[in-house]
């Protein structure tokens, strides 16, 4: 299939328009992509060369980013891979590694650029429009629970890495990801997975076509696993979603209901001397014994959310609202007897929330003096209303209340940004956002630390794209961005644990960073990126949900080098090698705890060889330092991950297939996260600081039969 693209020359990548032959309805470009305006002459034109499309399995070729480090990730290649928990769909970006170190049906655990995004701090996600990402969280700040993705619906995943783009604010300093949803499925399905461990899961999807220009998508899903653990997970997850479209990408609507409520046991990290000496009291202890067997949680996740667009050869607009309601109750032991060696230090964290937001943007093509210009404004508010509590408690079982809060916290940005063709061969994109947030805390179990506090912050960004010449662009990226502290920590007067007086904290921390890059295609059927870049953060401010209060540590400084690539030698093979290296330090000097230096992958898929498909990835986590004088680091962890799929067609000749995933296939006793701190284990005389892990999963089989119907 060959794509002949027509260039104007001085209009930015925004602007350019794309002329097909013997292209489908599916293929073709973005209307962002298509020339914005009539005044073009046969003399403004260029022909290029003609571009081979091989696959659907990224939007990262020439003229489609504004950054080295900006990319889209299509459906075929998450279908063509194996994904042990749903948020490790995150994982197709490139320099991303999703583990976890409790129970699955609490949220991952984040690596990123030089980040442990503990649970999603730093690193802003979305589905379908809605934030993933809860502010004044009961667990952790910014914390992003993914397992009520499904990944069958995943239609692409649009990443961006750094502060460099006016449309992101809270949470997006490190990147961001919008995963959306499809609107339409190929063909309506009916799956189910048996594996090992007793994991069992079900999922169905259907189409339906109600009218011409009107389609109703409607998902189910059910999951139940206990994993490898002597304590069985039991985790229990039910998932559903109704989708309603109306008109097409240029006009129309769409409507979406989403239900997801999951229940499990946890094993969470387990002391390194424990697995060492093989026994606890006199029993036999292993790597996936727990110590606090009644450890867990339960959650949900409800919403409404509704947008509208229109666009033509002008410009686009845009509209959508959302309402959510949330909850979790989370039991958790990280020191086990070091606070209260009688009950044990077995504590609950709840959060119950109702959010509402909205976004409005419009964009549109003008003349900026004698220079070309597209330009965008826009607005975003979101409102979240809080009760958050912290409880003591024995094989769950309140014991006392710690702290309870109501909170309603508020954050309004406004963003405006124009991108101009400076020459033939250079464009900037100049942007300004301006953000404020309000919170307000009552405080119902010490009246000193409720309170009202106001925060705002300007975040100025800056990009030049140059190029393309022998089919390669060169980028500069720079932008200040931020994160939002819990509310508690900006109205907190008096310590709820010891009484002591404490230090507000600042509402909004800023950050500012900058980026080099490249991407070439000079290779013929190699897509490779390149790039060099630095993050500041003013502070590592984070309010501390296990012990309800807030921490303050130095600023920090972190950079790195990403280099990323794309082989399609043929329609049938594609191969992709990424590798992240990352130095992070406060800015004395000393480590950043659990910041780790090298991220990798390598994946090669191969696709419809007759009935045959198959993908083999090597994923690596590479070691980090675990306490700021770098006198103890975590190990790293290397594993393998593979997929044989085999299409076929039952006896009613409908379209199946027969998948089997291996995890971890070389059964490699690795650990999925790291910590190094004080416990204290029941006969312990004294508090012990050393490593505590979560061991990864050892080699498991999954088997897949799915149908369409």
């Amino acid at each position: 299939m060959k794509i002949y693209v027509l260039v104007w020359m001085g209009l930015n990548a925004a602007t350019m328009q794309a002329q097909t032959t013997a292209c489908s309805a599916e293929c073709q470009l973005e209307p962002q992509f298509r020339l914005a305006q009539d005044r073009a002459t046969d003399a403004n034109l260029v022909a290029l060369d003609p571009v081979t499309v091989t696959g659907q399995h990224y939007d990262n070729s020439i003229g489609s980013s504004d950054a080295a480090s900006q990319g889209v990730i299509r459906s075929k290649l998450i279908a063509d891979r194996p994904a042990l928990r749903p948020g490790e769909v995150l994982e197709f970006i490139p320099g991303v590694i999703v583990t976890q170190h409790s129970g699955d049906g609490k949220a991952n655990q984040y690596f990123l650029r030089g980040f442990n995004l503990d649970h999603g701090t730093d690193f802003a996600t979305t589905v379908d429009g809605m934030p993933v990402n809860m502010p004044t969280h009961g667990h952790g700040q910014g914390y992003s629970d993914l397992n009520f993705l499904i990944p069958e619906l995943v239609d692409k995943i649009e990443y961006r890495k750094g502060p460099y783009f006016a449309d992101y604010g809270d949470f997006s300093a490190a990147g961001a990801a919008d995963i959306h949803y499809k609107s339409v499925l190929e063909e309506s399905f009916a799956q189910v997975t048996l594996g090992q461990n007793g994991y069992q899961r079900g999922v169905a999807g259907q189409s339906l076509q109600l009218r011409e220009d009107v389609a109703l998508l409607a998902a189910l899903e059910w999951m139940g696993n206990d994993g490898p653990w002597t304590v069985p997970e039991k985790l229990q997850r039910k998932n559903a979603v109704l989708r309603l479209t109306q008109g097409n990408r240029n006009a129309g609507s769409s409507m979406s209901l989403m239900a997801y409520d999951a229940a499990w046991n946890a094993t969470d990290q387990v002391p390194q001397r424990l697995i060492n000496s093989g026994t606890l009291n006199g029993k036999p202890f292993g790597r996936f014994d727990s110590v606090d067997p009644t450890d867990g949680g339960s959650t949900s996740r409800y919403s409404l959310s509704a947008e509208w667009h229109a666009r033509d050869s002008g410009g686009e607009t845009k509209v959508s609202a959302y309402a959510m309601r949330y909850a979790l109750q989370l039991f958790s032991n990280f020191t086990y007897a070091m606070d209260r060696p009688i009950t044990g230090d077995q504590f609950s964290q709840r959060d119950d929330r109702n959010i509402f937001g909205a976004k409005v943007s419009k964009s549109w093509n003008h003349m900026l003096g004698s220079l070309d210009a597209r330009s965008e404004l826009g607005a975003q508010l979101r409102n979240d209303r809080i009760h958050v509590g912290l409880y003591p408690t024995q094989a769950r079982h309140i014991l006392d209340t710690a702290r309870l809060d109501d909170v309603r916290e508020t954050l309004l940005g406004v963003y405006g940004q124009s991108t101009l063709g400076l020459t033939p061969w250079l464009r900037t994109i100049v942007g300004l956002r301006a953000d404020t947030a309000q919170f307000a805390v009552k405080s119902l179990t010490q009246a000193a630390n409720s309170g009202t506090t106001q925060a705002s912050l300007l975040s100025p960004k800056l990009s030049f794209v140059a190029g393309p010449w022998q089919k390669t662009e060169f980028f500069f990226n720079t932008g200040k961005g931020f994160h939002s502290n819990d509310a508690r920590g900006t109205t907190a007067r008096v310590d709820p644990q010891t009484g002591e007086s404490v230090v507000p904290v600042p509402g909004l921390v800023p950050s500012r960073g900058w980026e080099w890059g490249l991407r070439t295609e000079i290779i013929p059927n190699l897509q490779s990126s390149l790039a060099y870049w630095q993050l500041k953060s003013t502070s590592e401010l984070l309010y501390v949900g296990d012990s309800g209060t807030t921490q303050a540590s130095h600023a920090s400084k972190r950079q790195g080098i990403e280099f990323n690539n794309r082989w399609t030698p043929s329609a049938h093979f594609l191969w992709d090698a990424d590798l992240a290296v990352t130095q992070a330090r406060f800015v004395n000097g000393n480590r950043i705890p659990n910041a780790v230096d090298t991220v990798a992958s390598i994946a090669a898929t191969i696709k419809d060889i007759g009935p045959w498909s198959g993908s083999l990835q090597w994923r690596y986590l590479g070691s980090g330092a675990l306490t700021e004088d770098n006198a103890v680091r975590s190990d790293p962890a290397s594993t393998f991950n593979l997929r044989i799929a085999r299409n076929m067609r039952d006896l009613t000749h409908r379209s199946s297939s027969l998948t089997l995933d291996v995890f971890n296939l070389l059964n490699n006793k690795v650990n999925d996260i790291q910590y190094y701190y004080a416990s204290q284990l029941r006969g312990e005389t004294a508090p012990v600081n050393d490593k505590l892990v979560h061991p990864s999963e050892p080699r498991s089989l999954r088997l897949t039969y799915r149908s369409s119907f």
